[in-house]
């Protein structure tokens, strides 16, 4: 992929902008007012600035300098699609904007951000680290880049939907009030609920403004009796939603909100500090409010899931892994003839799960990568960069679908022709950590970075490693990456949230290891934690169960290389595979394969 050169005069407009509105520098994150991970396209500034089309990423534009900030799952991508000629390529963790502002912002200076994309901590560290340079950081009413955008997509006009207590199994009524009783513990007369899957879970609705996470451009103020303000525009709501939010759920115009915060003098708010923007804030105390800095109440209840959610994500999970089997058959028998590139590949995916009948669309972009784009953690296909899928590559596909009952996210390799011993070693080392996480037993109460290392030691064994963390929540009919848990180290992404696992919660399971400009490798099922009886154990133990089912492909397992328990493991998980999915498929080519492919290893 070359950087076109639509970015560059991008750029030298936003410095003109900044001219004008007396700024020295301006402050640009991938995200929109509610600090959502995947955003709609009016909000897709940081991609449109630069011609970055990663998920996550910041950028800052000086008069003389420019930088881009992104992790280690882009290190190779922000290379091929930003321009290093008018970017510098910034690595997190080791900086992070504000520190970069802390060397680079002109003595004196002012550096601009948009109240709305960032929350009081950011603007905290930035401000002191601008204090070095006596540089001041200033936050703006309009934002520039909006400025300059003349052909900026207006928000989605998707109308809201009741997602149905058989899906949810717990009434809006019945999660208001448990909202009620948090707010009563702490002393609080109302919460602001910003995240957008935060307000569809605790409403029981859904929305399309957002691709792959079905939420709307919303926000919600539960107080004290469990009655709640909504904000969304009108003309989402039809009477089938309002009939379902019912008296108790007040319905405002979205534009009301700002002026809605300055009502509250005198009154205890909580808003989540990780979550709610300045400009909230700042709004709620400029009214009188005093600001409580409490996490969302929703987020570990979302993250718990009840009895009903698990059947759904079963169900899914059932049907979902069928169409991937399916589509995982038609790449071993069509792709090693030619003609077939990453993004044929992704539509043949597609169709198959929208054979389903019941798909309503992916959780991500598809992640169709064969050979060196496969070393990109999280590459996106384009027109522009699609390559064949060709004998001697290793094609990776991680994917997953939205369905009523549940979010699903996979990940399977697939050799194109026979693999390179190389190719099977690395295979198997991922898949040999994977099962240690797979097979883990730890003590209630443990954090997701304390096992995170049981998925790198066989890479580690042989000086290997992979930069991301090893897992991830997930939603119910809900965002992809959900948290507050996660699998990973303090210096990987997401890898700072210290949270217990407790039982109920789901996670992926994915490590992976990536050759640059070769292959890349990665292993993803997704997991329930839940409790583990050990006779004779001093402590409540929790575990895994596995709730993905489709084939791993044995041609890329090198036996010698797997303990007698490992070996079990991938026999008993092949087992379920074909008693999970034979049902599922009707066509008995596509079974007699599935057969094979789940026979015990030799």
């Amino acid at each position: 992929m070359t950087p076109n050169a639509r970015p560059a005069a991008r750029l030298a407009a936003l410095r003109a902008q900044l001219t004008t509105d007396n700024l020295d520098g301006f402050v640009i994150p991938l995200t929109d007012e509610h600090m959502s991970e995947y955003v709609g396209g009016y909000a897709q500034r940081l991609g449109w600035l630069t011609g970055f089309g990663g998920s996550a990423g910041t950028a800052v534009v000086l008069a003389d300098r420019a930088a881009i900030f992104t992790d280690g799952r882009y290190t190779i991508q922000v290379r091929e699609q930003v321009d290093g000629a008018h970017w510098a390529y910034e690595a997190v963790p080791q900086t992070s904007p504000a520190a970069w502002l802390g060397t680079h912002a002109p003595v004196g200076g002012r550096i601009g951000y948009d109240p709305w994309l960032h929350t009081d901590g950011w603007v905290a560290v930035a401000t002191a680290a601008l204090a070095e340079r006596d540089a001041v950081l200033v936050a703006v009413e309009a934002n520039p880049v909006d400025a300059i955008w003349t052909d900026r997509p207006a928000p989605s006009p998707a109308k809201l939907t009741v997602q149905p207590d058989q899906f949810t199994g717990a009434s809006s009524a019945e999660k208001r009030a448990a909202i009620a009783d948090w707010l009563a513990d702490h002393k609080a007369d109302a919460v602001v609920l910003t995240a957008l899957d935060s307000i569809a879970w605790a409403l029981n609705v859904r929305g399309g403004d957002v691709d792959h996470t079905p939420v709307a451009l919303s926000y919600a103020i539960v107080g004290a009796d469990g009655t709640t303000d909504l904000f969304v525009a009108p003309d989402k709501i039809d009477d089938g939603v309002r009939q379902h939010l019912g008296n108790a759920v007040r319905l405002y115009d979205r534009t009301a909100f700002a002026a809605a915060l300055g009502g509250y003098a005198g009154k205890r708010v909580a808003a989540d500090p990780e979550r709610t923007v300045a400009a909230i804030t700042q709004a709620l105390q400029a009214g009188g409010a005093r600001t409580l800095p409490l996490r969302d109440p929703v987020v570990l209840a979302k993250a718990i899931k009840n009895p009903v959610e698990i059947g759904g994500h079963r169900a899914a999970s059932a049907r979902d892994g069928a169409a991937l089997a399916r589509f995982l058959r038609w790449v071993e028998i069509e792709c090693i003839k030619g003609g077939q590139t990453e993004l044929s590949a992704a539509a043949r995916l597609l169709a198959f799960r929208e054979e389903t009948g019941v798909l309503k669309g992916t959780s991500f972009d598809t992640i169709s990568a064969t050979g060196a784009h496969g070393a990109i953690p999280h590459y996106h296909v384009t027109e522009e960069s699609s390559a064949p899928i060709e004998p001697g590559q290793l094609y990776l596909i991680d994917s997953g679908g939205q369905y009523a009952d549940g979010t699903t996210d996979v990940t399977r390799v697939m050799p194109i022709g026979a693999p390179t011993p190389e190719m099977r070693d690395r295979f198997t080392r991922v898949l040999k950590g994977h099962i240690a996480i797979a097979t883990a037993v730890f003590p209630d109460g443990t954090m997701g970075g304390q096992i995170d290392a049981f998925a790198r030691r066989p890479l580690w064994e042989a000086g290997l490693d992979f930069a991301h963390g090893t897992g991830h929540g997930i939603g119910a009919y809900l965002a992809v990456h959900e948290g507050p848990q996660r699998i990973a180290a303090p210096n990987y992404p997401g890898g700072a949230a210290l949270e217990p696992l407790r039982a109920g919660m789901m996670l992926s399971n994915e490590p992976g290891y990536y050759k640059a400009g070769e292959y890349g490798i990665r292993i993803e099922n997704l997991i329930l934690i839940e409790p583990r009886t050990i006779p004779g154990a001093d402590r409540e133990m929790l575990g895994f169960e596995t709730l993905t089912f489709c084939p791993i492909e044995r041609t890329l397992i090198e036996p010698s290389l797997l303990t007698p328990q490992e070996r079990a493991w991938v026999d008993d998980y092949h087992a379920k595979v074909l008693a999970v999915l034979t049902p599922e498929m009707t066509d008995e080519a596509d079974r007699a394969w599935l057969a094979a492919k789940c026979a015990p290893l030799t």
